[in-house]
């Protein structure tokens, strides 16, 4: 009967089926990015499948691998989703919540296979979930109070996040580095602060945080290379010359001396502009598109630097770092906010000159410099330490901390075994599935080390029953600590 309703092609799932399908795309998924776990998890090589960009990439950041992914699976793309939401939100663990979503549903399918209903064993993993959240919160422990133990957690988290990245070999390097970014910060939770410039050639180990904002562009010619206590005018205008911007139009004249007369008007225009632009009183012009020969030569004959073709995002990001605003028109000099910083030079990184903005207006500005041997390195070193940046960033903002290696998983699952004991019906078994889930997730770390997971497990749980509650994996030397 629904056949006369649908489209042609197109099919109804329904029951044991629908449910079978939902189970194997996720549990797909969760099992394609699980061997990227933890600090021994392996990289995946990307390669895009279209016509124009068949370009490859090395990665084991969840969020990646899996928004590289096509899919035609409903329940795989809400695990995606997931894993994309805890991306924008906290910046790392992705992998992790896929993973642990795909252990759920292995066990759901086992329940739903012994004839317990979803709706008992998602009334069961909501009381599971409570409970594991209650024996978190009292395991947490808060050092901001203290600024030196904090910049210690700091630096712990930092590298527990760089462990399973590309970063691991130089991750006490980096992790300093991230956390100097950061503490610059001040609890601001605006990463935009931070930028993260890649340059190719060098070590990793050559990268270095710079104090102030580097800008991957040239100055114009003829103009001023270093300029104190500049004043900066950030815009968004076009600085070619006005030609008549009507598709399909023509202007005819009748003599060579007229198209003179038209190039000298268009000329006077374009200079009666830049004199509104010198008259906001800025010596640093910043602006997102061209600046053609005319108004270059202008600007150094009046001794001020121009910047052309500085991306949206540059621009946005200039605005915001030295407090100025993007202006498009400039007939009202007294509405416009300038920039400032203390001085604008150029500056060498390997063989490249950038322009580099110290002493900005927001204090707290700062970027990255990235060096490495090629541009797939130097792309996994940035997701890397964007993923530390960002958990860094959370941390601040919620201070509390727990025990990671697997520790954290095992103290919730004792936790919900205890409370198993006490709860009637079948709850109660849902309730167990939820805690043999989150024990998986030390199982899959030490399985990627190459280590017997079982054992090691088997000891964790042991040492937590006798209460070493701070006890987890040490995935170096294959054993609990």
């Amino acid at each position: 009967m629904e056949g006369a309703f649908l489209n042609s092609g197109a099919s109804v799932d329904k029951g044991e089926n629908a449910r079978l399908s939902s189970f194997i795309g996720a549990i797909a998924i969760a099992d394609m990015v699980k061997t990227t776990l933890g600090p021994k998890g392996m990289d995946k090589i990307l390669q895009r499948v279209s016509e124009g960009d068949q370009s490859v990439s090395v990665t084991n950041d969840g969020a990646t691998i899996l928004r590289s992914i096509m899919l035609d699976n409903a329940a795989a793309k809400v695990l995606v989703d997931i894993a994309r939401v805890q991306d924008d939100e906290v910046g790392d663990g992705t992998t992790s919540v896929a993973v642990f979503c795909g252990e759920l549903l292995r066990e759901a399918e086992k329940l739903v296979n012994e004839r317990i209903h979803p709706q008992t064993i998602a009334a069961g993993w909501r009381i599971a979930r409570n409970i594991a959240k209650k024996a978190l919160e009292e395991s947490a422990v808060d050092n901001s109070s203290d600024e030196k133990l904090f910049r210690m957690d700091l630096l712990r988290i930092a590298k527990t996040t760089l462990s399973s990245k590309l970063l691991t070999h130089e991750k006490e390097y980096f992790a300093n580095l991230a956390v100097d970014a950061v503490m610059r910060l001040k609890g601001s939770s605006n990463l935009d602060h931070i930028q993260i410039l890649k340059k190719p050639g060098g070590q990793l180990k050559d990268s270095y945080l710079e104090d102030g904002f580097l800008l991957d562009k040239q100055i114009g010619v003829g103009q001023p290379k270093r300029i104190e206590k500049a004043k900066i005018l950030i815009a968004n205008t076009s600085m070619d010359t006005d030609k008549i911007k009507i598709y399909g139009s023509r202007v005819k004249v009748d003599s060579m001396s007229k198209v003179a007369e038209i190039e000298e008007a268009e000329k006077d225009k374009m200079r009666q502009k830049c004199e509104k632009i010198i008259a906001h009183g800025a010596n640093v012009f910043i602006n997102r598109q061209l600046i053609y020969n005319l108004p270059e030569s202008i600007f150094a004959e009046r001794g001020i630097m121009a910047i052309e073709h500085a991306d949206f995002d540059g621009v946005e990001r200039l605005a915001a770092v030295t407090g100025g605003e993007v202006a498009s028109t400039f007939d009202h000099p007294e509405l416009v906010t300038l920039g400032e910083c203390d001085v604008v030079e150029e500056i060498m990184i390997g063989e490249d000159k950038v322009i580099r903005l110290g002493g900005c207006k927001s204090g707290e500005a700062c970027t990255i410099v990235l060096r490495g041997a090629s541009s797939h390195l130097l792309d996994e070193a940035e997701r890397s330490l964007h993923d530390a940046l960002c958990v860094l960033q959370a941390t601040v903002k919620e201070p509390r901390r727990i025990f990671g290696g697997g520790c954290s998983e095992i103290f919730m699952a004792q936790a919900i075994d205890r409370e198993v004991e006490n709860t009637p019906g079948k709850k109660a078994i849902a309730m167990a599935a939820f805690a043999t889930a989150l024990r998986q997730m030390p199982a899959i770390i030490a399985d990627n080390g190459g280590y017997d997971s079982a054992e090691l497990v088997t000891q964790l749980r042991a040492k937590h029953a006798a209460g070493g509650s701070t006890w987890g994996l040490d995935m170096y030397e294959g054993k609990i600590a």
